[in-house]
């Protein structure tokens, strides 16, 4: 048996929204520390991309694109991931929608719909199959990765921040209902991170600098900042830790 309580050799593990950005790092990452890593997201060309990088390394990876906004693509990634492996150990809930930047007012039903649909149901349905794949092979670990914005909603986010909220709730439902087959559900809450998912904020002077003024340690993260925090969780290293909630934004949430 490993001593290294990060060793994740022999897991299967699954990232939506891979292809780029915080996905992309923590995939990476799995894949550095032993995991075979599912690379996920909508188009496959950019999930190829990442597991040819995985393979050049070292690592163990395969691409499934996956757009977690449809239901069809969500059983079909889990029954292939089920007929290859037979078991899924690790699930990431990365992929997200952020469609609408604006008065909350004025948010229309697309934007509403297409948010809800990826950032809640999208969620949802993922933790329920996946969570059942893991049962059924003794327990494994979901992180959801949420945002500050659950906490204190974005201006201009309004929806993106009522469905991150709705995540969190979410991950401490999943925690509670799962325990009892071996199954941890904790969420991670990155703060302003330079990616391209959030570069209408930290490509905007004026938000970045209203952005700064409440975050101590005064910059964005960059998304390789997140991974460590997902490798803890799904690991040994937590292994009496479930839904919890982790901030990894500078200090915002304090500031």
């Amino acid at each position: 048996m490993s001593t290294n309580l990060f060793d994740l050799t022999g897991k299967v593990a699954l990232v939506t929204g891979a292809s780029r950005g915080i996905g992309e790092h923590i995939a990476k990452l799995l894949a550095e520390n032993g995991a075979h890593v599912i690379v996920s997201s909508r188009k496959i060309d950019g999930c190829q991309a990442v597991v040819d990088q995985i393979i050049a390394a070292g690592g163990s990876a395969q691409a499934i694109a996956c757009h977690i906004g449809e239901m069809e693509q969500i059983e079909s990634i889990f029954k292939q991931i089920s007929t290859e492996h037979g078991k899924l150990d690790i699930l990431v809930n990365n992929a997200a929608a952020n469609p609408y930047f604006g008065h909350v007012l004025d948010t229309d039903l697309l934007a509403f719909q297409k948010t809800v649909d990826v950032n809640i149901r999208g969620y949802f349905f993922m933790s329920t199959i996946g969570a059942k794949l893991m049962k059924e092979n003794g327990g494994g670990a979901i992180v959801n990765v949420a945002s500050i914005n659950g906490i204190i909603p974005g201006d201009y986010q309004g929806i993106y921040s009522i469905t991150k909220a709705a995540v969190i709730s979410m991950t401490k439902t999943f925690a509670k209902e799962c325990a009892q087959f071996n199954i941890r559900v904790n969420a991670l809450l990155p703060g302003g991170t330079d990616t391209k998912f959030a570069s209408t904020l930290v490509n905007n002077p004026k938000i970045l600098e209203q952005l700064m003024h409440h975050v101590p340690m005064k910059r964005v993260a960059q998304p390789e900042e997140m991974a460590g925090t997902v490798l803890y969780l799904v690991s040994n290293a937590s292994s009496y830790t479930t839904g919890t909630a982790i901030n990894v934004d500078g200090g915002y949430l304090i500031g």
